[in-house]
């Protein structure tokens, strides 16, 4: 294998010279930068990306930490992040952390020992303060999808009480009383936000329900099907339900339709995130659209601002959803 030596020996100039080409130097002339990349494809020699790092400060990589880039929404996330790394001439580093504290402190460390010119940090495994550790040692971190009061400067969330709320009462000026709320049994800010919206929607519009009107399940297919079926279970006057993601409803679907319950016109359902699986679903998903796109545009060009010590425009970070109306909820008749 060809190394630094033997390039500087077949093209005629220094090592030092050789490293300047590499790590393209403005010092280096035309000429030196010409024999030098004609002596490495001759050789076939290929820069370390390491070393070149420890010269040029930049691994020219963006990383991005997800729970699972398997689910279509985190997808989303990574293609996002990816993106604007491109944009900027870099490459994109994941790790996945699986709702787990270890899981997400072994990928951030990794992604920082790779030094990573910037990072997108979804983290709901880890406390605010590890998290703030992590901001103080990298400039160049953005949290997605969390808000820490201590560097709500970098950290791009989103209003979960109000898309919750949005659905509810949207529910709820279609005459419906009876909602069941389906959330996630992770136990994360999102799902307390969540519920907190839809208990606050109901508690507006002087509606008291107990507590067996909402049912936890993991945020996925399978456990919108355990949580649907738990509901039916009770024998609950239900009309309708607010789930806690697209995910969720459509295994809810599942069990309605396995029950011959027909949607809408027996039980309304409304989802959240406006994910791809809303729109091919039936009925048509009615939900909450999670702008996670635009979210994460926006965390990996503030993420790398910060790391490039650029200045950055004042402005929320906090997104707002919105409801999109289709198939899935009906009027009910008083």
């Amino acid at each position: 294998m060809a190394t630094i030596k033997d390039v500087a020996r077949e093209s005629g100039v220094s090592v030092a010279t050789v490293s300047r080409v590499i790590n393209k130097s403005p010092k280096a002339s035309a000429a030196s930068i010409e024999a030098v990349n004609n002596a490495m494809r001759k050789l076939g020699y290929r820069p370390n990306a390491a070393a070149r790092a420890l010269v040029s400060q930049s691994t020219n990589t963006v990383g991005v930490l997800v729970s699972d880039v398997s689910d279509p929404f985190f997808g989303t996330l990574v293609k996002a992040v990816d993106h604007v790394a491109h944009e900027n001439g870099k490459h994109t580093l994941i790790g996945n952390g699986y709702h787990s504290a270890n899981e997400e402190r072994k990928a951030i460390e990794l992604l920082i020992n790779s030094r990573c010119d910037a990072l997108v940090i979804h983290s709901k495994g880890l406390s605010n303060q590890e998290l703030i550790g992590y901001a103080n040692e990298v400039k160049g971190l953005v949290i997605i999808n969390r808000h820490i009061p201590e560097i709500a400067d970098r950290c791009i969330s989103l209003d979960n009480v109000k898309g919750a709320y949005l659905a509810t009462e949207y529910l709820i000026r279609h005459g419906h009383r009876n909602i069941a709320c389906i959330a996630s049994a992770h136990s994360i800010e999102d799902t307390e936000q969540r519920i907190r919206g839809y208990q606050q929607a109901l508690e507006d519009h002087n509606i008291t329900l107990p507590k067996t009107y909402i049912e936890y399940g993991t945020p996925d297919g399978d456990g919108g099907e355990d949580a649907m079926t738990s509901l039916l279970t009770k024998s609950l006057p239900i009309t309708a339900i607010v789930a806690y993601n697209d995910n969720m409803a459509a295994g809810a679907l599942v069990i309605l339709e396995e029950n011959c319950i027909d949607v809408p016109s027996k039980i309304s359902i409304i989802g959240f995130d406006d994910g791809l699986i809303a729109r091919y679903v039936h009925p048509r998903l009615t939900t909450i659209r999670y702008p996670i796109q635009m979210m994460a545009e926006k965390a990996t060009r503030l993420a790398l601002q910060l790391a490039q010590d650029k200045p950055v425009e004042s402005e929320p970070l906090q997104f707002s959803p919105t409801l999109v109306r289709r198939m899935s909820v009906e009027r009910v008749l008083s």
